[in-house]
């Protein structure tokens, strides 16, 4: 009785790129919804590439029509959206079956992509950008 109800819950995650926050709910379902901010994740990332990127980890470990999946994203860029919400995904897939683990790590997936804007110092017009030097 106790893996049944465990089946029929519901997997959350948290996602992150940049200043993007990915928080994902995975259900197990007989075929694939994905909803994004209460959009489907056609309406919601406009290009294919987006799209894709968001997507691909049921692409890689082979599950693309066991779940159902709501996501709330918040903050950042659209790219920045993606890449969180695939982290999220990746995440939530590692915690439904633990051997996908190797799969999504090799491609980079579960990993939280540091990479931020610079914070600007004072004396600099942006964070390395300077005046331009005058010899006279």
């Amino acid at each position: 009785m106790a893996t049944k109800a465990k089946e029929e819950r519901y997997i959350e995650t948290v996602g992150r790129r940049k200043t993007a926050v990915a928080r994902a709910r995975l259900t197990p379902s007989p075929r694939t919804i994905v909803f994004i901010n209460k959009k489907d994740v056609n309406d919601y990332f406009p290009t294919e590439l987006l799209r894709v990127t968001a997507l691909d980890p049921f692409l890689k470990v082979g599950l693309p029509t066991q779940f159902s999946v709501n996501v709330v994203v918040r903050g950042g860029g659209i790219a920045g959206q993606a890449v969180a919400v695939r982290h999220a995904i990746s995440r939530a897939l590692v915690e439904y079956q633990a051997d996908l683990r190797t799969t999504l790590k090799k491609e980079g997936f579960l990993k939280r992509d540091p990479r931020a804007k610079e914070r600007r110092k004072f004396g600099l017009k942006k964070a390395r950008k300077r005046a331009q030097w005058s010899k006279r």
